[in-house]
């Protein structure tokens, strides 16, 4: 049995990273993890988000998830982000996120924890790619351990390929067009065995 601590970090405007979020929860209970689900905090204004019929029902069906805070980076061995690409980089709310956890970087406490990301996009080359690795290089400044999925499984063709992280492309109707479900879920589980393999060997 995994004694992995695992936050699941995301956000989400279209329901999108929610679900992938929700699926990486389910992907690394099934490898044993103990896992956080939690959102990071809107800043959109208020007008703004129930002006959009997506946004809304999105903001009404998380309305209950926790927002994140460093406390949970701090419990956590390993942490998956998911958040939408905005212009080839991550959503300002997740960036803003990472931005205020200077206090725990100063610390140390940022040190070796193991992270992956996922992102989604209007279509396959609207930055997916970039997304991540966007994320991905605030990891590297906190001296986290990057366990991208790669070409670790023969699932990730059929979602795409990505092996940076799972990406999904969104029609306009804002439905997912690849088949990322099982993707997402190997992704979480291999991001928890190495999280596994990196507190075997510190201890």
């Amino acid at each position: 049995m995994s004694n992995v601590k695992l936050a699941v970090v995301f956000y989400s405007m279209g329901g999108t990273n929610y679900q992938m979020a929700k699926w990486a929860k389910e992907g690394a209970e099934a490898a044993g993890a103990e896992v956080r689900l939690v959102k990071v905090e809107e800043l959109a204004p208020d007008s703004v988000v129930q002006g959009n019929e997506a946004w809304k029902a999105t903001a009404d069906a998380t309305k209950d998830v926790p927002v994140a805070t460093s406390d949970d980076l701090e419990w956590a061995d390993a942490i998956i982000f998911s958040a939408p690409t905005r212009f080839g980089n991550m959503a300002s709310q997740m960036k803003q996120f990472l931005d205020l956890q200077g206090g725990l970087w100063a610390s140390g406490k940022t040190v070796n924890k193991v992270v992956s990301a996922m992102t989604s996009a209007q279509n396959p080359h609207g930055g997916q790619e970039a997304t991540i690795l966007s994320l991905y290089t605030s990891m590297m400044h906190w001296g986290a351990i990057i366990a991208t999925p790669g070409y670790t499984d023969p699932v990730l063709f059929g979602a795409g390929g990505n092996p940076y992280g799972t990406s999904v492309s969104v029609d306009q109707d804002g439905k997912m067009i690849e088949d990322v479900q099982d993707a997402v879920k190997h992704q979480a589980k291999r991001t928890v065995t190495v999280a596994e393999w990196v507190k075997k060997g510190n201890q």
